[in-house]
């Protein structure tokens, strides 16, 4: 499986529409998502890409990790991130979802939670990887967004 990590940050009139923006800016605003929780298949591979919507996935299901973090507080920032590892063998492994208000907490809120998983799992993963997205509020909503897209699908299905 090929997973692309994309990111968005978004501003707008409402929460709501600052996070459509955020996702417009990732490129996967134009499906319908699905959230999965954070394991990584077997075989998986990850590339940090911002998705492009092919235009006849206009609405279909696309499953996703993600992260993200709203903000209506002038001065304040929205940080989201995803964090990773991965078994270097099989290519199985972690996903972790965070976010808050200050880069330092979030990336150490992904280390922590990523070694506290590793280490009840008896498998040889390999390094803490992530990804971050952050936006300043400067009193309109704003939203940071960070996805794992796995894969779309039609309806029809």
């Amino acid at each position: 499986m090929h997973i692309i990590i994309t990111c968005g940050t978004g501003e707008g009139p409402t929460p709501l529409a600052a996070f459509d923006q955020a996702l417009l800016n990732a490129g996967v605003a134009n499906y319908n998502l699905i959230y999965l929780s954070s394991i990584i298949p077997a075989a998986s591979t990850i590339e940090r890409a911002k998705f492009v919507t092919p235009p006849e996935e206009y609405g279909h299901r696309l499953y996703v990790v993600m992260a993200r973090h709203d903000e209506h507080v002038a001065g304040n920032v929205a940080w989201a991130g995803i964090g990773w590892t991965q078994e270097v063998e099989t290519g199985r492994g972690l996903f972790v979802e965070l976010h808050g208000n200050d880069r330092t907490e979030v990336e150490k809120a992904i280390q922590d939670s990523l070694t506290c998983m590793v280490s009840s799992r008896p498998l040889n993963y390999g390094p803490i990887q992530y990804e971050l997205a952050s936006k300043t509020c400067t009193g309109t909503p704003v939203c940071a967004a960070v996805l794992a897209v796995y894969k779309s699908e039609a309806w029809n299905d």
